[in-house]
């Protein structure tokens, strides 16, 4: 089957513990765990197989830095957890669009080279796979980098809640192409919106009722500091809001439940805390009161989950499919096209692995 050749739009802390993970996992004997993955092959494909050949950013900090250099250069403060040589790939000067919104423009100074010819790159690269990573809030420029990877014919992984993959237009585009897409909106391996939906359907399953709840989330990475202009976070709480009621049997009101992140805080760098809370009640009408911390490497906590993406979508391209992957977007993402719950969607993709072509066809007759 050979390589995965893999884009990355926004070299950030996100690509920062993907390209390290690449280069941390080599030659590893599947049968010795890796934390983070589902599995050490998945198909024919090992962490190892997954090669960067080209990134796109607007960081003048960034732009013309071999990878290996631009994934550790500031404002990058995720935790350094591989050594990661010389790649050969230089950092392209990306679209900016919305890139850059109030606060990120504090800190990121766009470089002063014209816009490259993504999609000619891509073609010329014969990239498989594109990994979004921009900033939360790039709406305009998420959908021009689509129109990018659309004409390239590549597949693509949604990382930010930009819906492309669970609308039917986009949907619709990718089917046309002949390619294919998870998304939306990367659902980390044990991050606050995993922790909140497994605990709602605790309750749900365990027939509590459920009055309000709230998740708080803060951090000290760029992530955060973008999420202060709360213009930009419309449907970053979609997304997040969504993905827990959904595993709630009745919509509760709008007042029982609040999702979102609370404030910046910089020497926390690529640490993210978040703070649950979940009222009830039992039987008898008792009241029952849950509340869980949670604090976490933001982007390793999220980059094996990429990992095992990128090999699913690989898998998908090799198997002709196009359009959404429902499976692996119902397991790796917050707002995927159809909501599962979390046992579910794992075993619909590891069904998915075992026989794509199947799997596809069971999900989309489910829909």
């Amino acid at each position: 089957m050979g390589k995965i050749k893999v884009a990355i739009i926004g070299v950030g802390n996100c690509a920062s513990s993907l390209v390290q993970g690449i280069h941390k996992y080599v030659e590893v004997p599947d049968d010795e765990p890796i934390p983070g993955v589902m599995h050490n092959r998945i198909g024919e494909y090992r962490i190892e197989d997954i090669e960067v050949v080209a990134a796109f950013d607007v960081d003048r900090k960034k732009v013309g830095k071999d990878l290996s250099q631009a994934i550790f250069t500031e404002p990058n403060n995720t935790i350094k957890f591989a050594d990661v040589p010389h790649t050969g790939v230089t950092v392209e000067r990306g679209m900016t669009h919305d890139g850059i919104g109030r606060y990120l423009s504090d800190v990121v100074v766009k470089s002063p080279h014209s816009t490259a010819d993504i999609s000619g790159i891509l073609k010329e690269r014969e990239v498989d796979v594109v990994i979004n990573y921009l900033p939360v809030g790039s709406e305009m420029a998420t959908k021009w980098y689509v129109e990018q990877i659309l004409d390239a014919r590549c597949a693509m992984i949604n990382c930010i809640p930009v819906f492309i993959a669970r609308e039917d237009y986009w949907r619709g585009r990718f089917e046309e192409r002949g390619v294919p897409i998870i998304g939306d909106d990367i659902k980390s391996q044990v991050g606050a919106t995993i922790v909140h939906r497994v605990l709602t359907r605790l309750m749900e399953n365990r027939g509590a009722e459920i009055d309000n709840t709230y998740q708080l989330n803060f951090g000290g990475n760029t992530d955060f500091l973008n999420m202060l202009e709360r213009d930009r976070l419309v449907s970053k709480k979609i997304s997040k809001t969504g993905s827990v009621t959904s595993q709630m049997e009745e919509e509760p009101d709008t007042d029982a439940i609040h999702i979102g992140p609370s404030d910046h805080v910089p020497w926390l760098q690529d640490r993210k805390w978040c703070y649950i809370h979940i009222d009830g009640k039992v039987f008898g009408g008792a009241p029952v009161k849950m509340e869980v911390k949670l604090e976490v490497w933001d982007s390793p906590n999220s980059a094996g989950v990429v990992v095992d993406a990128i090999r699913c979508a690989k898998l998908a391209l090799d198997n002709g499919q196009s359009g959404a992957v429902f499976a692996p977007s119902a397991y790796f993402m917050k707002s995927p096209p159809i909501q599962f719950t979390d046992s579910q969607a794992h075993d619909m993709v590891e069904a998915f692995i075992a026989d794509p072509a199947v799997n596809s066809a069971q999900v989309t007759a489910r829909e």
